[in-house]
């Protein structure tokens, strides 16, 4: 089995995918979507939501780190996805999932799915630029307003010579509104020749084994569930592993800290505090102890004052 870490605009950026990461159990990550229109990015945009292309393609814990495009143009997704290629990107992977209303007014991500026709020619465009040697996969939901070209979707990436399509069991229209259908992976599954990765209301390991039994997945991929949950990788690769709230709580506060520091260095004052919530409050569904400490923070808005709460916490906190 191998674990996928997914993009998630806003939210991944590469601080995130290092701290993240530094847990065993991520097996390969795929960055935030790189938004390509009708020309050629410069290389400063890639390596701006893609800085580990400066350290091999990987994190510092050594776990590859694929380049993500959104787009429509098949020849100019083709010559970024060479630009990104060329500049180290272990692999290419395109977006057609992305539920945004922004991005779909603008005809990227998940409305592309309506027309199959359209996926394969951005696909196959892709595919025809990048040289044989660099992998080429694909993630997509299950269709925009309904799941009846779900197959058809699936089997144009095929056809466009995609070596994996990763598959969010949910429609644009249905969000991230419980339930995940999974059984509709298992059809994909067994319609297509490629690989497919299982993504979607994956919380817990008990999800995680249900997903793979319900799909049929080897492998799959996880976002929200690994941000409210940094651990859940290592507890399924490691039941025996004690990775409960209670006994990982003084390691997430650190990282807490850590992701603040950087976040500063990185972000004007006004944006950091909003970055650093945005992770703690996603993390109250599997810490308790997060919600009092989100509660306490809400309305800091001094980056350094919410960085003395966080190292507090810390302190009161100590290793078990």
């Amino acid at each position: 089995m191998k674990i996928h870490l997914a993009p998630m605009e806003g939210v991944l950026d590469h601080i995130l995918r290092d701290l993240l990461t530094r847990i065993p159990g991520i097996d390969l990550c795929v960055t935030e979507f790189i938004r390509v229109t009708d020309r050629l990015l410069p290389r400063s945009v890639f390596r701006r939501l893609a800085p580990e292309l400066e350290q091999g393609s990987q994190t510092t814990s050594g776990v590859p780190v694929w380049v993500q495009l959104l787009g429509n143009d098949p020849a100019a997704m083709g010559e970024n996805a060479v630009r990104a290629s060329a500049l180290g990107a272990p692999g290419i992977d395109l977006n057609f999932g992305c539920p945004a209303k922004t991005v779909n007014k603008s005809r990227g991500g998940a409305i592309l799915l309506k027309d199959p026709e359209e996926v394969y020619q951005i696909a196959a465009g892709v595919r025809r630029a990048l040289p044989a040697e660099v992998p080429l996969s694909g993630k997509m939901r299950l269709g925009f307003h309904d799941k009846s070209l779900a197959i058809e979707n699936a089997q144009a990436l095929e056809a466009a010579g995609v070596m994996r399509v990763t598959v969010h069991a949910r429609t644009k229209v249905e969000g991230y509104r419980p339930p995940a259908y999974w059984e509709w992976i298992a059809r994909i599954r067994e319609a297509i020749a490629p690989p497919v990765i299982a993504n979607g209301d994956i919380w817990t390991v008990e999800d995680l084994h249900r997903c793979r039994e319900v799909s049929g997945c080897e492998d799959v991929m996880i976002g929200r569930g690994l941000i409210a949950n940094p651990f859940l990788a290592l507890a399924a690769r490691d039941p025996e592993r004690n990775c409960s709230a209670e006994q990982t709580w003084p390691e997430m506060l650190r990282m807490l800290s850590v992701y603040h520091q950087a976040v500063s260095e990185r972000l004007e004052p006004r944006h950091v505090n909003g970055r650093t919530k945005q992770w703690l409050r996603m993390m109250q569904r599997h810490y308790p102890q997060a919600v009092a400490l989100f509660e306490q923070v809400r309305a800091e808005r001094d980056p350094e004052a919410l960085k003395q709460v966080l190292q507090q916490a810390s302190v009161a906190n100590p290793d078990r």
